[in-house]
């Protein structure tokens, strides 16, 4: 067992270049105090936190930003395993945002600029053509709109479980500790 839970992460999660990123579930507290959980893709990782973009007019953000904190699932099922994270979020830089908007492929760069609720309204066939014709506007090289933005969960707790047909499940809790990590082993 490591004693630092980000060499656990090298092993289980893609590098930052690897076009195809994971998805997880991001889990938030509405004001007044209703649990919400969505998915999104997991843009980028680090030792400073797990970062993910999306509408800033969009309700996790709200909620990410009154509260301050976030929990996220990522599900790794070609490996019977699941890391969950639970920390403090921040927003990320624009620069990130510019890198993470570049390489995102074209539908979610379209995505996020037709993500809104009148769009969402409009008939599905014009839907259909109104995407076609942005789509084919946007060229080789977009920039993200205004609306772009992202944020990074700092974790406080980290818990790695995996699962064998062999034996029975565990995870592995990783609890920040002043500049280190205290760590534990648990059932599943």
């Amino acid at each position: 067992m490591t004693p630092d839970p980000f060499d656990l992460l090298a092993e289980w999660l893609p590098a930052n270049d690897v076009p195809e990123r994971p998805l997880m579930t991001l889990a938030t507290v509405s004001p007044d105090g209703w649990p919400n959980a969505r998915t999104v893709l997991l843009s980028e990782w680090s030792t400073e936190g797990f970062a993910f973009h999306t509408d800033a007019r969009s309700r996790k953000i709200a909620e990410v930003d009154a509260t301050g904190r976030a929990a996220l699932m990522i599900h790794l099922p070609d490996h019977a395993r699941q890391l969950v994270v639970q920390g403090t979020v921040e927003p990320v830089t624009p620069k990130e945002e510019r890198w993470v908007y570049a390489a995102r492929p074209a539908y979610l760069q379209t995505l996020a600029w037709l993500n809104t609720p009148e769009f969402a309204a409009l008939p599905d066939a014009e839907r259909v053509a109104r995407w076609a014709e942005f789509s084919a506007s946007l060229g080789d090289d977009p920039e993200p709109p205004d609306t772009w933005t992202g944020r990074r969960v700092r974790p406080e707790r980290l818990l790695f479980w995996s699962g064998s047909p062999d034996t029975a499940s565990r995870r592995l809790a990783y609890t920040r500790s002043g500049e280190g990590w205290t760590v534990a082993t648990l059932a599943g």
